[in-house]
This record gives structure tokens, C-alpha cells and sequence, in this order.
């Protein structure tokens, strides 16, 4: 295959694939966190959920990395559209899945599991009908993310959990992030060319450094 030619689609699948490096990263670190500290069983539950979420986003931006990055066919390109949205729909409902976590506790959060894994499969489903519209995602996207923004937004105020307001800051810039995306308009140049996925790419990019940070100070506060 050929690296596409395309100014925007080079940056959008440079940016994708510094997501997909950085996500790496992040679930890596939660996991040597939980190997270097002895915890009870249940919050081990909550850092392997995290580590999924953020190793489905790596399997979805290094996914899109690919589409966006080389010539291919509509067909294959089409192909690869399909485990990115699994990856992104179980990304989401898990992430709903840590937050009725950290706010009901573990008991609750094991029965909204299997809901949402059910919904996660569910918004693949949804791709089938409409394979070429991202904008599906989009708003699957953004209601989980206002739903999770008030959860640690709440958890902060009360106190339950060190780290919740960088966490709730993390998902504020998500939900940036994602309207930019929407915005099919949007571009900018600044040495290179940037169309509104690219612009997602990087908002979101900080919205990840948050929320790790966020998760790292919880998990430390709760050894």
C-alpha cells in the first residue's frame, strides 16, 4: 500500500497513530501501578476496566491511523471501519462502567456491565446501517461523556475520590474535543494541515494527559 497523499488525511493518521502510541502507554502504566501495589480485589476490577478502555482506543486510533494513512480500496477501507467502531462503542460503555464504579461502588458497576457491553454492541450495530456516518458515534459519544462529566463532577464535590476533578477536566476536554469533530468545516495550518480529525486527535491528546493523571492520583489515594 501507498501513504496517501492528502495534507489532511497525512495529519489525521499521524495524530491517530500518536493517540493510539499514547493510549499504549497509559494502559501500560495503569497495569504496572496495579502489578508495583498490593490492593483488594475489587479495585482491581476498576484498573483493568480502565486498562481496556484505553487499550480500545488504541486498537481504534491505530485503526484509523491506517485508514486515514494509505491508499486502499473503498472496500477494505470499509472493512476496517467495522472493529474501529466495536472498539469505540465497548471504549464508551466501559467508560460509563467506571463511572457508575467510583459513584455506586463495585456491586453496582458489575450489574451495569453486561447492560453495556449490550449497548456497546448494540452501537455497532448501528454502523451497519449507517457504515459512513461517524456522526453516530459522535452522539453516542457526547451523551456518555456529559453523563460521566457530572458523575466525577459530583464525586469531586463530595469528596469520594482523590483525583475525580482532574478526571471530570479529562472528560470536559473530550467533550471539546468531540464537538470539534463534529465541525466538519473546521481546519487550521500551522507548518502542517489539520481538518476537524486531526483537531480532535490533538484536543484530545490532552484530554488523555488529565486523565491519567486524574486516575493516578485515585489509584494512590486508595492503596
Amino acid at each position: 500500500m501507498e501513504f496517501i497523499d492528502i495534507p489532511t488525511e497525512q495529519t489525521t493518521a499521524v495524530t491517530d497513530a500518536i493517540s493510539a502510541s499514547m493510549a499504549i502507554v497509559a494502559a501500560v502504566y495503569l497495569h504496572r501501578i496495579r502489578q508495583n501495589n498490593q490492593w483488594k480485589i475489587t479495585l482491581w476490577v476498576w484498573v483493568w476496566v480502565w486498562v481496556w478502555v484505553f487499550g480500545l482506543q488504541a486498537l481504534a486510533a491505530l485503526l484509523g491511523s491506517i485508514a486515514h494513512g494509505f491508499k486502499m480500496s473503498r472496500i477494505f477501507q470499509s472493512f476496517l471501519w467495522y472493529p474501529l467502531y466495536l472498539s469505540l462503542g465497548l471504549l464508551v460503555a466501559l467508560f460509563i462502567v467506571v463511572v457508575v464504579y467510583d459513584i455506586w461502588g463495585e456491586v453496582v458497576a458489575r450489574r451495569v456491565l453486561p447492560i453495556m457491553l449490550i449497548i456497546g454492541v448494540g452501537f455497532f450495530g448501528i454502523t451497519f446501517i449507517w457504515p459512513d456516518n461517524f456522526m453516530v458515534f459522535i452522539v453516542y459519544e457526547i451523551v456518555a461523556m456529559f453523563f460521566a462529566l457530572g458523575g466525577y463532577t459530583w464525586v469531586a464535590y463530595r469528596g469520594f475520590l482523590d483525583g475525580a476533578y482532574l478526571i471530570a477536566v479529562g472528560i470536559f476536554v473530550t467533550i471539546i474535543a468531540a464537538g470539534a469533530q463534529a465541525c466538519n468545516t473546521l481546519s487550521f495550518t500551522f507548518i502542517w494541515t489539520f481538518d476537524h480529525n486531526g483537531i480532535y486527535h490533538l484536543i484530545q491528546m490532552i484530554g488523555v494527559v488529565f486523565l491519567v493523571a486524574g486516575l493516578r492520583k485515585a489509584l494512590f489515594s486508595r492503596v
